[in-house]
């Protein structure tokens, strides 16, 4: 699949989601992510279509495939924030940044930042 800002903040939406809880559901989607149930749905099918979650009807699992995507797009998330935050951005418009910038920035850039966050954030 190639990169799909919609289905990686559904991916990455769901990956959050079970780490609060072993079951994820689409109202909860919907509500984190500001989108209508039916607009879950149709995500889920693409995504499900795509190996990267399953549904048992009420539930919404990453396979290993889309976990392990969904765990890409949110490093690219944390670490994008943290170059921002130490350049002095403040925390809500890092974060607001992150969630737009992890889709589009090159891989060169974002090695770059994941370089400098290593170096310096501790």
């Amino acid at each position: 699949m190639k990169r799909n800002q919609s289905s990686e903040d559904y991916l990455e939406c769901i990956l959050l989601l079970s780490r609060e809880s072993a079951f994820v559901h689409r109202v909860d989607v919907a509500r984190k992510i500001g989108v209508s149930q039916p607009a879950v749905q149709k995500a889920v099918k693409i995504l499900q279509a795509a190996n990267f979650v399953e549904c048992d009807g009420m539930h919404i699992y990453l396979t290993a495939e889309g976990a392990k995507y969904a765990e890409t797009v949110y490093e690219r998330h944390c670490i994008i924030r943290d170059f921002l935050k130490l350049h002095g951005v403040n925390e809500a418009d890092a974060n607001g940044d992150a969630c737009e910038m992890e889709h589009v920035v090159s891989e060169a850039t974002f090695k770059m930042m994941k370089s400098y966050v290593e170096v310096n954030k501790h």
